[in-house]
């Protein structure tokens, strides 16, 4: 193995599963990332076709892997080290119980989110129709649209997705996982529509909330996420106002919105949202206590 592989040199570490991911957790541990074993551990998994769970009990029997497979992991692991998502590498991202393929040009959707989804899906169904429908502004990899569908199976969503980069990402999820019942739109969130203008049962959205000066604290959002899908004008809100205004229109009375966004910016979108016309107002936190969705009505 080549010696100069990476900074931290793993040319002296057995070819065992048990010394990789030592050494792979140290090396990413080093690099700052918090998740340093799990990252190490599904590194490993990617590269051998194993779940986390089983690398770990492989580590335990100290079970060996081919030269050429650490080579790969190694790689793995240095592309990690530098900050690129452990998504971008593997090529998936996990979302409320679905997989979804990334990759460099789409925003990987994280956790938090999954709260947003929660709230769209209760209010899909709690609507009174056989076959509600539910319109995603803004959908990227069609994370929100298809949770969903999956999760309310009887509703019929509409994903809409403008930016080049992130359209073959949301066309590739809603074909493998639409089942028919996801429609991709590509078009801007602003004007999406008008033929469904007072239809909608549900309206939801992760729109970018970053405001434009600012620089994101984590590099993998910094290097990685498009920036079609962070930054929104001067105050970060301008997509939110867009969002706001298309739901008004969207939705049918009594219909619902659901948004994301930043934990210091409930009061201002509330105030977006009551001056679009909306209605009940309500700001939700997520779940590790954070101000990260709000709810109006139409």
């Amino acid at each position: 193995m080549d010696a100069a592989l990476t900074p931290r040199n793993p040319a002296r570490v057995p070819a065992t599963i048990d010394a990789l991911l030592a050494w792979g957790a140290d090396e990413l541990d080093a690099a700052g990332i918090a998740t340093a074993r799990v990252d190490a551990a599904v590194l490993i998994g990617h590269v051998l076709d194993m779940s986390r769970g089983e690398v770990e009990a492989k580590a335990v029997t100290r079970a060996p892997v081919d030269p050429a497979l650490m080579v790969t992991i190694v790689d793995a692991v240095t592309r990690r080290a530098a900050r690129e998502p452990l998504q971008h590498i593997t090529g998936v991202a996990y979302f409320r119980g679905i997989t979804l393929h990334v990759g460099p040009g789409v925003f990987v959707p994280r956790p938090e989110t999954e709260t947003v989804a929660q709230f769209a899906i209760d209010a899909l169904l709690a609507r009174p129709t056989a076959e509600p429908l539910a319109v995603d502004l803004g959908s990227g990899s069609g994370a929100l649209a298809l949770a969903l569908a999956t999760e309310v199976p009887h509703a019929r969503v509409v994903a809409v997705e403008r930016t080049p980069a992130a359209v073959p990402w949301t066309r590739r999820n809603v074909g493998r996982l639409g089942d028919g019942r996801v429609e991709l739109v590509v078009g801007d969130l602003a004007d999406a529509l008008p033929q469904l203008n007072g239809q909608v049962d549900v309206v939801v959205s992760n729109p970018p909330y970053i405001p434009e000066r600012a620089v994101p604290r984590d590099p993998e959002v910094r290097l990685h996420d498009p920036v079609e899908a962070l930054y929104s004008g001067a105050d970060g809100l301008d997509a939110m106002r867009a969002v706001a205004a298309t739901a008004m229109r969207l939705l049918s009375p009594g219909g619902t919105l659901v948004v994301e966004h930043g934990e210091e910016q409930a009061d201002a979108v509330a105030g977006i949202l009551r001056m679009a016309g909306l209605r009940a107002v309500a700001t939700h936190r997520d779940l590790v206590g954070r101000d990260r969705a709000t709810v109006a009505t139409r």
